[in-house]
């Protein structure tokens, strides 16, 4: 990022942009479009909003990022209905092809990893029960998706389980700093977004896809995170995106073993069930005596850095991110202090 900058509507910047798609589509596992915004992920998840409901969405709610995903529903002036699960729990693909069978739906929300509690939902069936159910009732559903921590971090095969909009922020398993957002559209997404009014200006997809066919963005990009995003483009290309999808899935494993032995006898305990937890952070459930807080500001002062639990779980879990350019040897390390924090 330590260079001089470069003009955003010269040759020199669609030479970089033109460079950096290819990488792009194969992390996200598509040969469609990813558009890149300076913006946070919140950003795209509003577009996805803008562009892709046209009246009435169902929203999959399992922790707070998927009520930030329902809420930006209502905010753009359309109707949400809930299918709510308890934070932990993951969504039943049967009951979310249920609930869109009654009709009325043109969108679904979803967060396929949510990084409040911990939970992987699994996306692949709930895109065959949206398509499953768009078949029954005659009607065009897209699915709309919040991939901020599994996009870079596992193999989301986006064009694979045809989804119409799959969102990334820069700062998660990208490892890269905060205050770019990723997302890739299908088809059907554009041409929903030419039917709907009120698209706003700074997050219309329509627009984004007429720049990015000339390799530029709609609005003045942070050029020098483009920088920072090339080459981190590159070492993810070096490390191959099997090989990181294995080295996220690696260190999920260790970490939860380690729960369920060490953590164990400190009374710790996974808080997502098992076969619906994300690969790239875990929500760990702490015994009455633990505070979430207490263990985080306990870890800073040795020089490690986890998240306590969010929103309503803020003391009773704590979070352990292992995404990005994390490396086993490292949170070997974070795991030894872990213990001798709980010890203490």
């Amino acid at each position: 990022m330590d260079r001089a900058v470069i003009g955003h509507r010269t040759s020199d910047l669609s030479s970089l942009l033109a460079e950096i798609d290819p990488m792009l589509r194969r992390i996200f596992r598509t040969e469609r479009p990813v558009y890149v915004s300076s913006s946070s992920a919140t950003g795209f998840m509003e577009a996805g909003v803008r562009n892709g409901v046209r009246r009435r969405a169902l929203a999959l709610v399992n922790g707070a990022f998927s009520e930030r995903f329902r809420d930006l529903v209502t905010a753009c002036g359309r109707e949400v209905e809930v299918y709510d699960v308890e934070w932990g729990g993951a969504h039943d693909p049967e009951e979310v092809e249920r609930r869109l069978r009654v009709g009325g739906f043109d969108s679904v929300t979803v967060v396929h990893s949510e990084t409040s509690s911990g939970v992987l939902n699994p996306l692949r069936q709930i895109a065959d029960a949206v398509r499953s159910a768009e078949h029954r009732v005659g009607e065009e559903i897209l699915l709309l998706v919040d991939g901020v921590t599994s996009v870079g971090g596992g193999l989301v095969e986006s064009g694979e389980w045809a989804l119409d909009w799959i969102l990334t922020g820069s700062q998660k398993a990208l490892a890269l700093p905060p205050g770019l957002a990723f997302g890739s559209a299908s088809p059907r997404m554009l041409a929903r977004a030419e039917t709907l009014p009120g698209r706003g200006q700074y997050f219309d997809l329509l627009e984004f896809d007429r720049y990015w066919k000339k390799h530029q963005t709609p609005n003045t990009p942070a050029v020098h995170l483009l920088f920072a995003l090339k080459t981190q483009m590159e070492r993810i290309e070096a490390e191959g995106i099997e090989a990181r999808a294995a080295r996220h899935q690696a260190m999920a494993r260790r970490c939860w073993s380690w729960v369920e032995s060490t953590g164990a006898a400190h009374g710790l305990s996974l808080f997502a069930p098992e076969g619906a937890r994300s690969l790239t952070v875990t929500a760990i459930s702490l015994p009455t005596d633990l505070r979430g807080t207490e263990i985080t500001a306990k870890l800073k002062r040795r020089g490690y850095t986890i998240g306590s639990g969010y929103g309503k779980l803020r003391d009773q879990t704590i979070r352990i991110g292992h995404m990005g350019d994390h490396t086993m040897e490292g949170l070997n390390q974070l795991l030894t202090e872990l213990e001798e924090v709980l010890g203490e």
